[in-house]
């Protein structure tokens, strides 16, 4: 758990995905798109993936993957993700931590 608290605050925008799930796909893009910077674990990809997955269940992420975190806090999966998008919340957070400069 320490580890996956350090990959959190590291950055200010961190997606943890994997390479086979379209979900991550789409809100990677979409980040992209705004012209952020995200930091992203491929759990598929990184040593010691499963047990990143399983802290971020502990956390009540659910689907393990996508899970966004901004600023160091979650913020959760694709669902969150886009109804903050959908009611044009998500630029404003982005902004505050630092990731967008609009």
């Amino acid at each position: 758990m320490d580890k996956l608290q350090k990959m959190i605050s590291e950055k200010s925008v961190v997606i943890f995905s994997k390479n086979s799930c379209c979900m991550s796909h789409t809100i990677k893009t979409l980040f992209i798109d705004f012209g952020v910077n995200p930091t992203i674990y491929e759990l598929d990809e990184i040593n010691r993936g499963k047990e990143i997955e399983q802290a971020l269940a502990q956390l009540g992420c659910s689907p393990a993957v996508p899970v966004v975190f901004i600023g160091g806090q979650l913020v959760g999966g694709a669902n969150q993700v886009m109804t903050l998008h959908l009611n044009r919340s998500l630029v404003p957070m982005l902004k505050r931590a630092g990731a967008l400069w609009l």
